[in-house]
């Protein structure tokens, strides 16, 4: 996984529930499964004026990392405006596999 992390831009809409799936693979074909035994995973949305939105990550093995952002999650940050997700293996090693802009459009309904 050498190389700079992926780009994959958010549009999201302030204030709803969303979820992805991320599978990390050792071949371009995507037949040989990576192996996330024992790597920790963080996922954040940083806003402009401060503030973090923690993106919730759980880790099926081998190879399966499955994101959910929660509606109570946007209290108290404005302007989100870019996110990261992060492996950290055991010895310390942190890669970003994945970052973009995030744009935002808000909501109506209070």
């Amino acid at each position: 996984m050498a190389g700079h992390p992926g780009t994959l831009p958010l549009r999201l809409y302030r204030g709803d529930s969303y979820a992805w799936q991320v599978r990390i693979w050792t071949d371009e074909a995507h037949t040989l499964p990576g192996d996330l035994t024992g790597v920790s995973v963080d996922a954040a949305i940083a806003g402009t004026s401060g503030g973090v939105i923690a993106i919730d990550c759980v880790v099926t093995l081998p190879n399966i990392i499955d994101l959910e952002l929660a509606a109570a999650s946007w209290d108290g940050v404005l302007n989100p405006s870019r996110w990261d997700l992060q492996l950290t293996y055991s010895d310390g090693r942190v890669y970003t596999l994945l970052a973009g802009p995030v744009a935002v459009e808000d909501d109506v309904t209070p």
